[in-house]
């Protein structure tokens, strides 16, 4: 089984069109579902060309395809790209943000609901997560990637991680693509360099702001895993100071759901540095899928970097070679396989992604071939055990009433 940590199966999804004309004129609500519509709208045609593999083929995260792939939990990531990019009025979050959020989710829970019910269920804590496992079914878990879905001010912060905990929702990473006064973060456009991407959208000299640390405190309050992926080395500073402060017995877990070891010099990689703290935490790395990430620092031609007339089988295990040097290079760092997991970003605007490892129906050979390169334990270790073994103890989720 498959445990990926970092899957945009929301990105394709759009709200139900049940809006009568005049409903739309008289309710605010009503008003916000279709604004809601015709912005996800936009986001499944910008997908087109950033996410799927050509213009037709649809999304690579599908309830069928995880199924056909051994996919048995997914980390269904929640995220705003219109209110991340609201910077009109300035950087600091704007109020509002979280609905959205609220609003995709229950979008993601009607249509898992009425589409997929027989095969697959949105869980809100462990215990349901279990019973999703018994049942055979695949386990979509809430998650959330960018703390300035969280609010304006602390005091909003803090009430929409509450929020967050009573939905399910697994972990927040809090920093991504541009500063929006949480967290400062590392570069991870695959247009820039790490260079272009400074003088172009420039950050403060900080770390995590007063919104990032009041996100950390009430994270921990509820037991929402904190991912860092996208931070950077100041972010990660602040993070990893601020935890060891509220938590120095180092009870408290932290994942880089979708992200891998820095063999290049894109600050969005890990050093060997965080990926000890990371491991001191008994946390967890998930292997991004993008080759922007995963192939910075190592030599790879541009033929394996495009499969350029390979044969397909020939495009995977050159992938998954590469995969290796990152797994090997974490277990060096760390001293086990236990600090490995599979976060790939599918559908996460990651285009292109590594060849042979196209859509989610490619995790069983991925599966399989980790098992046999490392052993059926270790295998089983990055596959899904890290993952669970992390979730289970330490989500808390929606408290049964």
């Amino acid at each position: 089984m498959i445990v990926d940590l970092h899957a945009h199966y929301p990105m394709h999804l759009v709200p139900p069109a049940r809006i009568r004309v005049m409903r739309l004129l008289r309710s605010r609500r009503e008003r916000r579902r279709f604004h809601e519509m015709l912005r996800a709208l936009l986001v499944g045609l910008a997908s087109r060309f950033a996410n799927y593999r050509s213009l037709f083929s649809g999304p690579r995260v599908h309830v069928s395809y995880m199924r056909a792939g051994g996919v048995g939990v997914a980390l269904s990531v929640l995220y705003s790209f219109f209110d991340e990019v609201d910077v009109d009025e300035g950087r600091r979050p704007r109020p509002g943000y979280l609905q959205s959020i609220l609003d995709q989710a229950r979008v993601v829970e009607r249509h898992i609901a009425d589409h997929h019910g027989e095969e697959a269920a949105v869980v809100r804590n462990s215990d349901e997560l279990q019973a999703a496992q018994r049942a055979g079914k695949l386990a979509l878990v809430h998650s959330v990637e960018g703390g300035f879905h969280l609010g304006p001010s602390p005091v909003k912060v803090q009430e929409a991680v509450r929020r967050l905990a009573e939905l399910g929702v697994a972990y927040i990473t809090l920093a991504h693509l541009i500063w929006r006064g949480v967290a400062t973060d590392a570069p991870a456009l695959p247009f820039f360099t790490d260079e272009e991407y400074r003088r172009w959208l420039p950050q403060p000299e900080e770390g995590l702001s007063d919104l990032g640390e009041a996100a950390v405190k009430a994270m921990v309050g509820e037991h929402i895993v904190i991912d860092v992926s996208h931070m950077s080395e100041r972010s990660l500073t602040d993070t990893f100071a601020l935890l060891d402060r509220l938590d120095p017995e180092k009870s408290v877990p932290v994942m880089a759901t979708h992200a891998g070891y820095r063999f290049g010099a894109q600050e969005y990689m890990l050093s060997a540095a965080t990926l000890g703290r990371i491991a001191e935490r008994g946390g967890v790395v998930g292997l991004i899928f993008a080759q922007h990430q995963v192939f910075d620092g190592l030599d790879v031609s541009a033929r394996h970097r495009f499969g350029l007339a390979l044969r397909k089988q020939a495009r995977f295990e050159h992938s998954f070679e590469v995969l290796c040097r990152h797994i090997d290079r974490i277990r060096e760092v760390t001293g086990s396989h236990r600090h490995t997991a599979i976060g790939s970003d599918l559908d996460g605007f990651i285009k292109p992604t590594l060849p042979g490892l196209e859509d989610m129906r490619d995790m069983e050979k991925l599966e399989r071939a980790l098992c046999q390169r490392y052993g059926a334990k270790d295998g089983e270790l990055i596959c899904s055990a890290n993952a669970l073994q992390l979730l289970t103890p330490y989500w808390r989720g929606a408290q049964r009433p």
